[in-house]
């Protein structure tokens, strides 16, 4: 399932998408299916 504020990247071309709308399925580029990215670590407040 795909959630919103998930980003997706194509492996081959390094394509982004940022899911707006919910739904079942797999995103796919370059004939391949797009990896789900980590979100990026932030510095402390502390």
């Amino acid at each position: 399932m795909l959630q919103v504020g998930k980003r997706y990247q194509c492996q081959s071309c390094g394509t982004e998408l940022l899911v707006t709308k919910a739904s079942e399925g797999e995103l796919s580029c370059c004939s391949a299916p797009m990896e789900l990215l980590k979100p990026k670590q932030t510095a402390s407040a502390d």
